[in-house]
């Protein structure tokens, strides 16, 4: 079984359209190995993928290269996966099938409190980051990829609109009805429920997020180059 590094959170029907979009996400990952599986969930939110057949250990390994993985045992000074779960004057706290706390001046990415960084890098909750086991006395903090990335995205030439709870397709089905189909790149997939439009030079975030912000029930915030 592989517990994958994305949360599920929404209720209702938009729940099962959630586990319905993982399902078959998972059958693209696992192309034509030679193995079958199931999608659960467990108690926290996280879903598992109980895998059989002979490339079971491929399979597994191929989740986690497209996903990560929560696990109990994280050795120290490694790279792990966890869900922006909450912010404070004292840092970011994830979730990695346990609390993780990475303090403010491990964030590394510029001057401003917590929760303005959140802002200013379009951090909307549950959005999976990466980020370093603490090694003995020093504290865990955010992947130097992780950091690359967040940065990479305030120095494109186009901005972003990043959304919550809505798999790819609800997101690009929004964005299509509200007539902005021409005004994108493409959605990209952070997580099972986290999506970042992006949007050509062109376009202006705040204008596309005013657009579509009312036809999905969701947490969106804009980064601008």
């Amino acid at each position: 079984m592989v517990v994958l590094a994305t949360k599920l959170y929404v209720e209702g029907e938009a729940r099962e359209r959630a586990l319905d979009s993982l399902d078959s996400l998972v059958a693209n990952d696992l192309g034509d190995l030679d193995v079958e599986w199931t999608v659960g969930l467990r108690d926290d939110g996280f879903p598992s993928v109980t895998l059989t057949g002979e490339d079971a250990p491929v399979a597994r390994n191929v989740l986690r290269e497209e996903w990560g993985t929560i696990t109990p045992h994280r050795d120290a000074g490694e790279v792990y996966l966890g869900t922006l779960e909450a912010w404070d004057d004292d840092g970011f706290l994830l979730d990695a099938g346990e609390q993780v706390r990475v303090p403010a001046d491990e964030l590394g990415l510029g001057s401003g409190s917590p929760s303005q960084i959140r802002t200013r890098f379009g951090l909307v909750q549950h959005v999976p980051l990466r980020f370093v086991e603490p090694d003995g006395d020093e504290p865990a903090r955010l992947a130097d990829a992780e950091r690359d990335r967040l940065y990479d995205w305030t120095r494109a030439d186009a901005g972003r609109v990043n959304v919550n709870s809505a798999t790819r397709a609800e997101v690009r089905a929004t964005v299509n009805r509200a007539g902005h189909a021409e005004d994108i790149v493409t959605v990209e997939r952070l997580g099972l429920l986290e999506q970042s439009i992006v949007c050509r030079p062109e376009t202006d975030p705040p204008g596309l997020l005013a657009d579509i912000g009312p036809h999905l029930p969701s947490e969106m915030l804009c980064v601008i180059p």
